[in-house]
């Protein structure tokens, strides 16, 4: 099988392997309300209180559709938060495939966050994970009425997307008035060893596509990035350390933080669901202990963080 081939079905596993995460969190407070108007796919959670509320928007990953945002999105608004669990890709309406996504889409869905009753759309979050991550801090810098970041296991570079039925068809994951966002493209000069092998080697490339990096000094607000050192995907760690170098170099002022877990995974720090089925979070790297450790921080770490950058939400 030739190099390019080998490394389409890595990429074709990977997202199967993230959608087979267990669900997050506890039963929620709300089943919240679906949402398909203004072009727009996802599911609503009002604020609890009356308002006005900090709101966020919540953004899976690679895996497409509804289900991981959803799940972290019910999590939030137990916190009494209005929150968007907003679907990019993979769902009815929405393009099939995680390739050209339109920005001005995710500009839509904070337009239609501001505008719903009882929410302060002076502090309006975002949340992302891995291909989501990517996606929360491109938009927040391209998009200053998001005020504050929280990207797991993200990305500081945008990578090509992901065509399902075709992956050798490499384009950009989005686009910026119609036309395709530079990305870092994938290096295929080695024997294909792994899919993450293949991020860390093309990430080496970095420096030379300075139009792939994500420019995060941009992001009007604070950010939280949340890395795992055993990530089996891609180099999180490395890329979050990337995103703060930046924030650093360009004189970012408003509070920056990165909380790296040591023998966690890409889904291993993600909040535990109620079958505590640690073999699962260990699918894409990390230990079933430095998993269970991640997952018991994280959480009361979003929430402190969303609670100081956006205010706590009122609850009535």
């Amino acid at each position: 099988m030739q190099l390019k081939q080998l490394t389409a079905a890595a990429l074709m596993l990977a997202p199967l392997a993230a959608s087979a995460q267990p669900a997050t969190g506890t039963a929620p407070a709300t089943q919240g309300v679906a949402v398909r108007e203004d072009g727009l796919v996802g599911r609503w959670f009002a604020p609890a209180g009356s308002g006005p509320a900090p709101v966020i928007l919540v953004l899976g990953g690679s895996e497409g559709g509804l289900d991981s945002a959803t799940g972290i999105a019910e999590r939030l608004a137990q916190e009494g938060y209005g929150v968007l669990a907003l679907a990019w890709f993979g769902a009815e309406g929405l393009p099939e495939q995680l390739q050209e996504i339109p920005l001005e889409y995710f500009e839509t869905a904070i337009g239609w966050i501001a505008d719903r009753p009882r929410t302060d759309d002076a502090h309006i979050g975002v949340f992302g994970a891995s291909k989501g991550g990517e996606a929360a801090l491109l938009i927040a810098s391209r998009d200053p009425r998001l005020h504050a970041v929280v990207a797991a296991v993200p990305s500081s570079v945008v990578w090509p997307g992901i065509n399902r039925d075709d992956y050798m068809d490499i384009k950009s994951s989005f686009t910026a008035d119609g036309e395709p966002v530079s990305y870092l493209p994938y290096d295929f000069s080695e024997a294909f060893t792994g899919i993450h092998d293949l991020y860390a080697r093309s990430l080496a490339f970095r420096d030379d596509h300075p139009e792939a990096i994500i420019p995060v000094e941009r992001i009007n607000g604070p950010v939280l990035l949340i890395s795992a050192q055993d990530d089996a995907l891609w180099p999180s760690t490395e890329m979050a350390e990337q995103v703060m170098a930046r924030l650093d170099a360009k004189g970012f002022a408003p509070t920056r933080r990165h909380i790296a877990y040591p023998d966690a995974g890409h889904i291993g720090i993600f909040v535990a669901g109620g079958n505590g089925d640690d073999s699962a979070y260990s699918r894409m790297g990390g230990t079933p202990e430095g998993n269970a450790a991640a997952r018991a921080d994280m959480w009361p770490q979003v929430v402190a963080f969303y609670r100081e950058a956006l205010g706590a939400a009122p609850q009535d």
